[in-house]
């Protein structure tokens, strides 16, 4: 698959792939080699800790920030561990308290995206995922501090949108964001998942689709092949968007901040 990837433009279905590639760089990886100072928090006061969402408060260029990355795992083990990057109500949560301190500590709050979408399992559904999904929304459209959202690899559901309200949401070259997956709209559809190659391309879900469509505000570049072909150079471009977004959120004053997120997101509503 590596040697396919060789050249510059991509399918959409290609896309899919590198953004699901078993070596593409975590939120965790990224939380690590961005960020200074890094301490995690653990738990949503509520039901418990987890592991597919972590985050707590760190630095960049001398800036204290909430971070927060929903993550896949590095290995299989891990994957397990984190489910394979699909939170449930509690991480949710979680992220949530996380950003209500960062408003109440006036912390812009970074978070990374990659999730095929909320784990829809029965505990999921019993502990009110919806509702934390929900809540999330609500919240992040009103927060009073800067948000800055990066999709990292898959952006799949509400799981991803309720930590991509943002002030300014990026998505790398190679990610992808939408409402299912390309399997999912294939079987729901045309009743056959084999199609999801097709799905793809219909579904408008790459980073340069969302951008025409003004659903996010940039795209940041990957080395050629993806961005676990070279991850020192991706973690170098990630880092330079986060701080030229913090350079112009932070000049903002806080009503015409909130004003402009408002705005932002009733245009994209329109859009729809």
């Amino acid at each position: 698959m590596d040697k396919e990837f060789i050249k510059t433009n991509v399918t959409p279905w290609e896309s899919v792939e590198i953004a699901r590639h078993k070596d593409r760089p975590t939120g965790k990886f990224y939380i690590e080699t961005i960020f200074k100072d890094f301490i995690e928090f653990h738990g949503d006061r509520n039901f418990g800790d987890d592991k597919s969402i972590i985050g707590g408060i760190a630095s960049i260029n001398d800036i204290s920030v909430t971070v927060i990355a929903i993550t896949k795992g590095s290995n299989t083990t891990e994957n397990i561990q984190r489910n394979f990057g699909m939170p449930n109500p509690e991480g949710y949560r979680k992220a949530l308290r996380l950003m209500k301190q960062a408003e109440k500590f006036k912390r812009p709050v970074i978070c990374f995206v990659d999730t095929p979408g909320a784990f829809c399992g029965v505990g999921a559904e019993e502990r009110g995922q919806g509702q934390a999904i929900a809540n999330n929304l609500f919240e992040l459209s009103r927060l009073k501090t800067p948000i800055v959202s990066i999709v990292t690899g898959e952006g799949g559901s509400g799981g991803a949108l309720a930590l991509t309200v943002a002030d300014r949401i990026f998505m790398m070259e190679h990610s992808i964001y939408s409402i299912l997956s390309p399997e999912g709209f294939a079987s729901i559809l045309w009743k056959d998942a084999s199609r999801a190659k097709e799905a793809a391309a219909v579904m408008k879900i790459t980073a340069k689709n969302l951008k025409d469509f003004n659903i996010v505000d940039d795209i940041i570049k990957e080395p050629r092949g993806g961005a676990h072909k070279n991850p020192a150079k991706t973690v170098e471009s990630v880092k330079k968007s986060i701080i030229d977004a913090l350079a112009e959120l932070r000049g903002k004053d806080l009503e015409s901040l909130l004003n402009e997120r408002y705005n932002k997101f009733r245009q994209i509503g329109n859009f729809y």
